[in-house]
């Protein structure tokens, strides 16, 4: 195993590390007595009431630190690296990966393909467990980490070793036996490929995850994206109104089954596969508290909800406004309805929803998460705009107010000549977006598995 060195950058101020003179450039060396291997190790073993640090200050020295605080309390300090690790990069080539079809010319970080099982519990990405070894299953255990979410697209192992075009991808189902029996809680998504994850296959694959519950408490079913940029690639078509409706059929015969036993629906489809079957979202109670939001599953029903619980607590009056919201063409028309509901209270606000064409990526991609700064750009000059453009935070890197293709807000607004809103994705939000003019707003995106679409545009317009 490779030796990290764990180098201190920031220290909080006021906090336990400031107090035992901790500085940048320190490297903690061992808790405990022991070495310390990722940032899962540090977690642990800091929780406990005592501790003691070994520490090599940036001039060589070595301390001992006995530190005495409250259980759980952290010490407040940031490491150079996240994981106190190197990030560990995909061994997959999935048929679908997302990753493929970006056209290249873009940043370096967005050509990284991670399947980190340690980010599966920091920021909820979805693994594969191909990256994952019996040591590593051992210390999820040893530790109780969870959930951790896995990428399974099927249970029929020589049909995954395709898909992910790893001859050692259909050997994951025993790790995740030793993780079912450790109690460890699991949540689960399948991308879906038609003519080869589906159907029967879809049908086998949710027999047998069905029998890792509870433990395994949800499983996410989405369309696989698919954008402009296939050359080359495993050849895939878009799904069909036709083929949206089998697989909520699918579904929905399975939830009713596995609910009267369990009291989880368990298998639940993401909003897109509504859209494109025309069919209306299911209620909230059918979502089991939104295991799967970041799969994009219940976002609109929840958006809905949160719109409706704020408006109940707004008397309303005859302000006027004039703005505009950009979107993708996926949640355009569910915008447009919530902006009536709003107009309900306030009559006097007018709003402009544009759904914004995805030409970067191609026609088929409708979720505004893979929206560019030119494409918003090129299709909103000349528009009525009014006195304030509105976007979802999704649309920008994380923390930052940078698009996609490296278009920032500013740039954006200067294009436009408009001021640029960018709204945090809960409902209370939105609707003060709408309403206030002063409203603040914060630029922060929720890292979103956002390479689904909702369109049946034929498979000539996304190859």
């Amino acid at each position: 195993m490779k030796e990290n060195k764990h180098i201190i950058i920031k220290i909080d101020p006021g906090s336990i590390a400031e107090e035992m003179e901790l500085e940048p450039g320190d490297e903690v060396l061992t808790i405990n007595g022991q070495k310390i291997e990722d940032v899962f190790d540090y977690h642990y073993l800091t929780n406990d009431e005592y501790i003691e640090l070994g520490v090599r200050k940036s001039d060589g020295e070595e301390w001992i630190l006995e530190i005495e605080k409250e259980y759980e309390e952290d010490l407040g300090v940031t490491f150079e690296s996240g994981l106190m690790d190197e990030y560990r990069s995909c061994k997959n080539n999935c048929i679908f990966c997302f990753i493929d079809q970006m056209p290249k010319g873009m940043r370096d970080t967005l050509y990284f393909k991670d399947d980190d099982s340690r980010l599966s519990f920091l920021q909820g990405n979805y693994v594969t467990l191909t990256n994952m070894s019996d040591h590593d299953i051992d210390r999820i255990i040893q530790y109780h980490l969870a959930p951790i979410n896995i990428s399974f697209h099927t249970t029929n192992p020589k049909l995954r070793c395709s898909m992910l075009h790893n001859r050692f991808a259909g050997d994951i189902f025993p790790k995740v036996q030793r993780l079912y029996e450790a109690g460890i809680e699991m949540n689960g998504q399948i991308v879906l490929c038609r003519g080869i994850n589906d159907g029967k296959e879809l049908e086998q694959s949710i027999q047998d995850l069905s029998k890792y519950l509870p433990h395994l408490k949800s499983v996410s079913v989405v369309p696989v994206g698919l954008s402009r940029h296939r050359e080359g690639l495993h050849p895939l078509e878009p799904f069909t109104k036709e083929d949206a409706e089998q697989v909520l059929d699918t579904i929905h015969n399975w939830q009713e089954k596995l609910y009267s036993e369990y009291g989880l629906h368990f298998i639940h489809a993401s909003d897109e596969w509504y859209i494109l079957a025309e069919r209306q979202l299911p209620g909230e109670e059918a979502y089991d508290g939104y295991l799967q939001l970041e799969n994009g599953v219940g976002m609109l029903r929840l958006l809905d909800t949160e719109i409706t619980d704020a408006l109940q607590q707004q008397t309303g009056d005859r302000r006027v406004r004039n703005i505009s919201i950009a979107t993708g063409y996926l949640a355009a028309p569910f915008i447009k309805e919530y902006v009536e509901k709003i107009r309900g209270k306030y009559p006097d606000i007018h709003v402009n929803v544009y759904a914004i064409r995805n030409e970067f990526f191609g026609e088929c991609i409708t979720v505004s998460g893979l929206i560019t700064g030119q494409d918003m750009k090129q299709q909103l000059q000349g528009q009525e705009l009014g006195d304030r453009l509105l976007i979802p935070c999704n649309m920008l890197r994380d923390g930052e107010n940078v698009f996609l293709d490296d278009v920032t807000v500013e740039e954006l607004e200067k294009g436009l000549g408009v001021s640029i809103g960018v709204v945090d994705e809960a409902g209370e939000e939105f609707v003060n977006a709408v309403v206030e003019e002063d409203a603040v707003m914060t630029h922060r995106r929720r890292t979103m598995y956002e390479q689904t679409n909702s369109s049946d545009c034929g498979p000539s317009e996304c190859r």
